[in-house]
């Protein structure tokens, strides 16, 4: 009787669910710019962010990875903050733009030795001539210079001392995201703020920080198990679409850019009607809109507003496979090519995705639970802007193979191209979808974020309809897309085997851990290592937080996260 009363409990509160609209108010300023605002009483704080409606597949070749270089460039402070000198500045600046262009030069003649097979590295210093290793020492001399007059993370710092926490920011491939979390009495701080780093940039330490880039890249991409091989999966799914290149960008494109393709950039893609921004939180709309009349309306419009990305995914008329042999357990990947995000049967997908996921969908119940070829499952349908693909994956048991699961996969896929869902299958995963939505909204950081995310793409009013399009969805949709997208020739499969380190021991945190939640945790033992006490304390607040929040098929990921803060929290006191 408690079941079913639970369960009555949840069928009421569904349908209340559909009718939610977010009360989103929308001002345009003259120069284009957008601000959102959802006030909510209440609580002290704003999430306050704002969306740059550009990322990796706006890249070119050549300039791969400028997007994400731009996140970190926007943190490096303006004409007003982080120098104590923005004269001599500006003036070291030009100087290494003009010693960088006659080392360009040397490298120009490093890569034709390369081509011409003269030399293997064009990094190894032996393969330089004197005047260019002279050059080299004289820009680090110049970036010495610099580095004494640059106030470091005085941008973080005006923030916090504020009470304002959490300034981070994240580049996708479709857009590159600024948020925070100030105090409602400090809201006009935030709009001096972002606006000033909109409108006075300064790219210091600009060629530095392409190193950092590269050291991002080689802990997200060179270090973890399967890092370089799901890049180059990437690159082989994506046949003509610029989606195909990586959001952290191809090593000699990060050596290559220059300030000036750098400031092009920006002048287009980083103008205000391109920017959409957003507050949530308890603050008067009306205050809202003349700060961002003042701040955000001395932002100058954009030459010209952005080009749509023009190449198009061409149609895969042969599946493509990839075998891989990597520290990581046995896997099978499968990939199908399907919609971009809005298009009519994209809920449909995500329905179909629903119903193959989790611990309670049919991957795991079939793969898992009844045959025993997998310790893991997952499928996700993901539309972005302009493509889309629906993913699934399976991690092999001990003594099974990665084949044997990608086998089992397609039969459960082509029941479903066979068989119509059952209707009380159907409104489960229609239940869990309206809860999940509910849910999201609950937050003000996380509705943010999805006003904003929604806004670069289709506009922020589909928040309030897309629910309503999944609850929508039939049996017969959810046969009919499988069919049209589960196609022989659509799908492109990685299948990993077993590669163990000399004398390495299997990691119990990553056994029952698809491929994507160990690199994450890879990532973080990477990085804990870097952390002082109070930072993994605050770091483990938020992850219990997580915890207590998540969905059933994230707790194995989340407490093996918590088990590496914790370990190294031990570690700190230990050392005291």
């Amino acid at each position: 009787m408690k079941h079913l009363s639970t369960l009555l409990a949840m069928l009421l509160l569904i349908p209340s669910l559909w009718g939610q609209n977010v009360p989103v108010q929308e001002f345009v300023l003259d120069n284009g710019m957008k601000l959102l605002m959802v006030p909510r009483k209440g609580n002290p704080n704003i999430a306050a962010g704002w969306i740059a409606k550009v990322g990796s597949v706006n890249e070119r070749p050549g300039i791969t990875g400028i997007s994400h270089l731009f996140e970190h460039m926007m943190f490096k402070g303006t004409h007003t903050i982080g120098t104590s000198n923005i004269r001599e500045e500006l003036k070291l600046i030009d100087e290494m733009d003009a010693i960088k262009n006659e080392i360009r030069k040397e490298e120009q003649v490093l890569t034709l030795r390369q081509r011409l097979g003269e030399i293997k590295d064009i990094n190894d210093p032996k393969n330089r001539a004197p005047h260019h290793q002279a050059l080299l020492a004289e820009l680090g001399n110049l970036q010495k210079r610099e580095k004494d007059l640059i106030v470091k993370d005085e941008f973080d710092r005006i923030y916090t001392s504020a009470g304002a926490s959490g300034m981070n920011a994240g580049t996708d491939q479709d857009w590159t995201l600024y948020f925070i979390n100030v105090p409602a009495n400090k809201l006009e701080l935030w709009f001096w703020m972002e606006s000033d780093r909109l409108s006075n940039p300064v790219f210091r330490e600009f060629y530095s920080e392409r190193d950092v880039v590269r050291e991002e890249r080689r802990l997200r991409t060179e270090s973890t198990p399967t890092g370089k091989f799901q890049e180059q999966f990437e690159s082989m799914f994506w046949q003509a679409s610029p989606y195909g290149w990586p959001v952290v960008g191809w090593p000699s494109d990060l050596d290559g850019i220059t300030r000036e393709e750098a400031k092009a950039y920006f002048d287009i893609n980083y103008a205000p009607n391109n920017i959409s921004a957003c507050l949530v939180g308890d603050f008067e709309p009306s205050q809202a809109i003349e700060l961002a009349k003042k701040y955000f309306g001395r932002l100058k419009r954009g030459p010209r507003d952005p080009e749509p990305v023009r190449t198009r995914e061409i149609k895969q008329e042969a599946e493509g496979r990839m075998i891989a042999y990597a520290e990581t357990n046995p896997e099978a990947l499968i990939r199908y090519h399907t919609v971009a995000d809005g298009h009519k049967d994209e809920p449909a997908l995500r329905i179909l995705a629903d119903l193959l996921n989790g611990r309670t969908g049919r991957l795991y119940k079939s793969l898992v639970l009844e045959q025993g070829l997998a310790n893991n499952t997952s499928a996700e349908s993901n539309g972005r802007k302009y493509e889309g693909y629906f993913e699934i994956r399976g991690v092999a048991k001990p003594g099974k193979t990665p084949e044997e699961v990608e086998k089992a996969i397609y039969k459960e896929l082509d029941k479903l191209k066979k068989e119509l869902v059952n209707e009380r299958e159907l409104q489960k995963v229609k239940n869990q979808n309206a809860a999940g939505d509910f849910r999201r909204l609950q937050s003000n950081f996380a509705l943010m974020f999805q006003l904003l995310i929604y806004d670069s793409g289709r506009g922020w009013p589909h928040i309030n309809t897309d629910p309503k399009l999944v609850q929508a969805v039939t049996a017969k949709d959810v046969l009919r897309v499988a069919n049209q997208y589960f196609s022989s020739e659509n799908p492109t499969v990685a299948i990993y085997y077993r590669k163990k380190a000399e004398g390495a021991e299997p990691d119990s945190l990553l056994t029952k851990l698809s491929d994507e939640e160990r690199q994450q945790v890879q990532m973080m033992k990477s990085r804990v290592g870097q952390l002082n006490k109070e930072q993994v304390q605050q770091f483990l607040e938020q992850l219990q937080q997580q915890v207590s929040q998540s969905p059933p098929d994230k707790q194995e990921l989340l407490q093996a996260m918590r088990r590496i803060l914790e370990a190294r929290l031990r570690a700190l006191e230990g050392a005291k």
